[in-house]
């Protein structure tokens, strides 16, 4: 489609030089896209973060533990801090992530932000570039914005989110509206366009001004071959989607989202990666709630086939002592040959979310600077 050649054009004619290839590459990265791999990590190192709220805590709670994570992840050498888009689910407060971008720039100074994603076909393109022209405006250079096509939530919500007509878009939609986002940020509609006199403010119709990279998200091979086509880098939601993960980093960089947890015993780990695998089992069955507590998730009255999905869940999730999660990731890395490791922590509490990337730190020798001041 020739809206999918306009995407590939902009995002391929930008002055960061887009990706800049494989790890190793010739090429100078100027767009913050590659990080260096911190201490004794294979990989840069890098946090998805999905806001949860555990029972017994509020959305409050949870934000302030997001405020604390970015914070502990910047002084430690962490890439990046990404905020995922989800809605209608109680153990979640990431629906908006342009705001809590937002919030989490405020109190950083140097770790890029992002999102990890924003569902696109849930939001106006223009909207969207509004936001993010925003974001880079506040936190200039720092700012990444990471895009899917998937809902984020079930059917009713997104027919909720996008009214009357939109849910059964096609496939070729996505391109779409990606190339019109582009056109967007970079204010170069062609003279004749409609939009041709529509300006994303913040923007470049105010002079020059960087701009967010864009990134595909996805869990099936449609994003990842179309980040190929558009030379974008590309991030793999291997977290919950971890059978397709080999096949779709054909990407000129490759980020993989991970479920990680660490803690000092692998008793303790166990529990809280408990915690989450109940979380899921709950939502994949209708039950959407709060993030149970560890308690809770022991108690619980698990049917065979529930059991068995739990079991499923929690095999794909690096989770032990510090070294074992280190080990666990390094294997990772090297299987997949990702360029990249964006660590999640699903657990009841914030504060053993908060110490889980504290202890992978220490296991991989990062740097120990003490965070920036507000």
């Amino acid at each position: 489609m020739s809206d999918t050649g306009d995407a590939s054009g902009a995002a391929n004619g930008r002055s960061d030089g887009g990706a800049g290839g494989p790890a190793g590459g010739a090429r100078e990265d100027r767009s913050g896209i590659r990080g260096a791999a911190p201490g004794r990590a294979p990989v840069p190192l890098s946090v998805l973060d999905l806001v949860t709220v555990g029972a017994g805590s509020t959305a409050h709670d949870s934000l302030r533990t997001s405020v604390a994570l970015a914070r502990l992840a910047e002084s430690r050498g962490y890439h990046r801090h990404w905020v995922a888009e989800h809605h209608s689910m109680p153990g979640v407060a990431s629906s908006s992530p342009a705001v809590i971008l937002a919030h989490l720039a405020a109190h950083t100074s140097r770790i890029r932000l992002g999102s990890g994603g924003v569902m696109l076909p849930n939001h106006a393109p223009l909207a969207v570039a509004e936001q993010f022209g925003t974001l880079e405006a506040l936190a200039p250079g720092r700012i990444d914005l990471g895009l899917g096509r998937a809902p984020g939530t079930d059917g009713r919500t997104a027919a909720a989110l996008r009214g009357p007509g939109r849910l059964e878009e096609g496939a070729d939609e996505f391109p779409r509206r990606l190339a019109e986002l582009t056109r967007f940020l970079d204010d170069d509609f062609p003279d004749g366009h409609p939009y041709a006199r529509v300006h994303a403010v913040p923007g470049p119709v105010q002079g020059p001004v960087g701009r967010p990279p864009l990134w595909l998200l996805g869990s099936s091979g449609f994003s990842a071959r179309l980040a190929g086509e558009l030379g974008l880098p590309f991030a793999y939601a291997h977290h919950f989607s971890a059978a397709g993960t080999l096949p779709a980093l054909d990407a000129p960089y490759a980020a993989i989202g991970v479920s990680a947890l660490a803690a000092e015993t692998d008793a303790e780990a166990r529990a809280q990666v408990a915690t989450g695998a109940l979380s899921m089992l709950r939502l994949r069955t209708g039950r959407p709630g709060l993030v149970p507590t560890p308690e809770e998730a022991a108690a619980y009255p698990y049917t065979p086939l529930e059991r068995e999905f739990v079991d499923g869940w929690v095999a794909n999730i690096v989770h032990g002592t510090p070294d074992a999660v280190a080990d666990g990731l390094d294997g990772l890395a090297r299987r997949t040959g990702a360029d990249e490791l964006m660590l999640t922590a699903n657990a009841h509490s914030g504060a053993a979310r908060v110490r889980s990337y504290g202890l992978i730190a220490d296991a991989y020798g990062m740097p120990t600077a003490a965070p920036a001041a507000d």
